[in-house]
């Protein structure tokens, strides 16, 4: 590890620990009022779920969706702009001096045939952006964040004395394409609306029992790009391979020696992940085709990491074509996804602190590291903006603990049968968010 890395990592754990050590006698739990109102609140939230999980809708098409999250919010009496990036909505209450803190939650869904079983499941069907006709679902949870939007919007919204400052909500369109963001900005969303100093995402997540607030500082989630490759052969008889250039051989070649640049060019402490997830080419047997085209997604966390590994592959790809003796080099298209996500250690630290005083130390874990992506990232990016992203444990604990002990992996987000232990996740999502929100924004005395 180099020394840069090692400074980071002891920084996070320094920070947090002195937030658990000290915070404790100093973080109010959440107060009263608000469980009390929580409680009540419920029912019309966990319909307000049905009603977003039954009803799903693909990324920059959430119209319905949209129109929901606006109403809600003009109710609460937010200032209120939709048609941001697209189907974004950006939601103001401005109440005295202080701080901007922008707390936002995706609302598309994916193209997924839902297999709950659930009685709301989604039966929704539409065309994508290739006219296709395609399932769509909620299996990854936006459903669960959209709620625990509004309910922590409510919260805050009928109980103004508590805090002091501007809160921004913002409903983002098209994050599973991990576009939706970069819209919203493109749109204005820092420069038309209040520039936050603080934004917060929640996500739920398989890996921990239902409630469990899972954080980690520093980098977070990975970066993603996606890189398509055409293999150039010259086609010819299957029977007479001599007389050809076969690029399927070639794009099979390629595929092992893209491991390499993981495990062999690459610092194991340095995670790296190249996925070959599509390769097409040829269409029947005796004949070898002209070309192949592989499609790749790579993930990584530091950006010198991702700029070497895009440039290996490149290397890799040519050298494979050179040593076929292709006819001409290969065709490498890449298109860069979203950065990693950085959760900022100081600003963590006060929320570990903030949320073990609302829900309680036991349901409070730090997590690992994820090479999955989120756009996220992009606003914590921008000059000014310190940002976290935080994830809830979704699934029921007894579940949980019999597959861990069966050794039988339980479905997970973008699953066909993904479905949160809802009350539990939603109760506690909400009373993290509204700690945090409550922390950062509690009036000066």
């Amino acid at each position: 590890m180099k020394p840069s890395h090692i400074l980071r990592h002891t920084l996070r754990h320094t920070l947090v620990a002195a937030a658990l050590a000290g915070g404790a006698a100093h973080a109010a739990s959440l107060p009263a009022p608000f469980a009390a109102q929580l409680n009540a609140d419920y029912p019309k939230l966990e319909t307000f779920y049905q009603d977003l999980h039954a009803n799903p809708e693909l990324g920059f098409n959430e119209k319905q969706t949209a129109a929901k999250l606006a109403e809600r919010a003009k109710a609460l009496g937010f200032e209120v702009t939709t048609g941001v990036g697209g189907t974004g909505v950006v939601a103001i209450l401005r109440n005295g001096p202080g701080p901007t803190v922008m707390l936002r939650t995706e609302m598309d869904a994916l193209p997924v045939l839902e297999k709950t079983g659930l009685p709301f499941a989604s039966k929704v069907t539409t065309k994508n952006a290739a006219g296709d006709t395609v399932p769509v679902a909620h299996a990854c949870g936006h459903d669960l964040h959209m709620s625990a939007w509004y309910g922590t919007a409510k919260l805050m919204a009928e109980n103004r004395k508590a805090w002091s400052g501007t809160l921004m909500l913002v409903g983002q369109p098209s994050e599973e394409p991990l576009t939706g963001a970069a819209a919203m900005l493109k749109d204005g969303l820092f420069t038309r609306f209040p520039k936050p100093d603080y934004a917060l995402s929640m996500h739920d997540d398989a890996s921990m029992a239902s409630g469990t607030i899972m954080w980690h500082a520093g980098p977070f989630r990975a970066s993603a790009d996606t890189v398509t490759i055409t293999m150039f052969g010259q086609g010819g008889h299957g029977a007479v391979p001599h007389e050809t250039r076969d690029p399927v051989v070639m794009a099979s070649r390629l595929v092992l020696a893209l491991q390499t640049l993981v495990s062999r060019e690459n610092n194991p402490l340095d995670p790296v992940v190249i996925t070959v997830g599509s390769i097409q080419g040829g269409t029947q047997a005796n004949i070898v085709p002209d070309q192949v085209k592989l499609a790749l997604t790579v993930r990584t966390f530091r950006p010198e990491v991702r700029q070497r590994v895009l440039a290996s592959i490149v290397r890799e790809a040519k050298g494979e074509a050179m040593a076929a003796g292709a006819p001409k080099e290969p065709q490498v298209d890449i298109k860069p996804g979203t950065d990693s996500v950085y959760n900022d250690p100081e600003l963590m630290a006060r929320a570990v602190k903030a949320v073990t005083a609302a829900v309680g130390p036991e349901f409070v874990k730090e997590m690992p590291a994820k090479m999955t992506s989120e756009d996220f990232a992009m606003y914590g990016q921008q000059p000014g903006v310190k940002a976290l992203l935080i994830h809830v444990g979704a699934v029921d604990a007894a579940r949980l603990e019999a597959a861990k002990k069966a050794g039988q992996p339980l479905p997970g987000t973008h699953s066909p049968q993904w479905a949160p232990d809802l009350k539990p996740t939603l109760t506690n999502t909400i009373k993290a968010e509204t700690a945090i929100l409550l922390d950062l924004m509690a009036p000066k005395r």
